[in-house]
């Protein structure tokens, strides 16, 4: 792989603020006050430009897996929600590919967190995608309208053919659009995190920045959330990007788990951030 050259973009003015709502806080000399400020949601500023990555050699589309030159504990919590575009029947059936209980856990334990969404789950649930979309403590941003493979032999996806595969991410954007969903960030996860050079040419000049992860949460099809909550536990450091899903029916054990882990990397010091905050801190790109 070759490394692109990085042009990070700085905080934006939501994130200055919530940097200046910590400084408070830590005025008061109260550690657990000090830590709900750095936490803390801020107003989104619509005028700022989200940070990303510069293209890498030849313009391809530049990757993101964590800040490993992180200067503090931070990480950051993303949830796949996941829904592949023939999987309606399955839905209306009453398979449930969302997980409102996450969701609301992430909000009563003031967790920020980066929500990578399909196009198809956010007309499924055009109400949560809204939701999330328009708190504060989260960002959306983009898995695939499908969550078609970008590469063959992709954990047994059907794939989506190179001459589609801009065009299925742009979809994305017009499905979140018409469920309310304002300002979707320009980072896009592949799905099942699979690619490869020719998929990182064919989203060239989309202007988005393709996020991985260095800490797998073993979520998927997992049914014993204290092993998810250890895995996790076991991988996070300073900067790191962790991959968990938003689905019940897929990852039933999420919400659990996140109850586990959350209290358990407060207490040895790390703070939540979204994703757009460790890549305006300057994280690694590969492409």
């Amino acid at each position: 792989m070759i490394r692109p050259a990085r042009r990070v973009q700085r905080l934006s003015a939501a994130c200055a603020l919530a940097a200046a709502l910590a400084s408070l806080a830590a005025c008061s000399g109260d550690p657990a006050a000090d830590r709900a400020a750095k936490e803390r949601p801020a107003t989104r500023a619509p005028a700022s430009r989200p940070p990303t990555l510069a293209p890498g050699p030849a313009g391809l589309t530049p990757v993101f897996r964590n800040d490993a030159h992180a200067r503090d504990k931070t990480v950051a919590l993303t949830f796949d929600a996941d829904m592949t575009a023939d999987q309606g029947a399955r839905a209306a059936a009453g398979e449930r590919f969302d997980n409102p209980p996450l969701i609301a856990a992430l909000r009563g334990l003031k967790v920020p967190a980066t929500v990578f969404m399909t196009g198809r789950w956010a007309e499924q649930y055009p109400e949560q995608a809204r939701s999330i979309g328009r708190d504060s403590r989260f960002e959306v941003a983009n898995h695939s309208y499908s969550h078609y493979a970008f590469t063959a032999d992709c954990y047994g996806l059907p794939t989506v053919s190179p001459d589609r595969m801009r065009e299925d991410v742009e979809r994305a954007y017009t499905a979140f659009r018409e469920a309310g969903v304002p300002n979707a960030m320009p980072y896009f996860r592949f799905p099942g995190g699979c690619y490869d050079r020719q998929a990182l040419r064919a989203l060239s000049g989309t202007g988005v920045t393709a996020v991985q992860w260095d800490v797998v949460g073993g979520d998927a099809f997992a049914t014993d959330p204290d092993a998810v909550a250890r895995q996790v536990l076991d991988g996070v450091k300073p900067g790191s990007v962790v991959v968990l899903h938003c689905t019940r029916s897929a990852a039933p054990t999420t919400e659990r788990a996140i109850r586990t882990i959350v209290p358990a990397l407060r207490e040895r010091g790390f703070r939540f951030v979204k994703v757009s905050e460790l890549i305006a801190g300057g994280g690694t790109g590969r492409s």
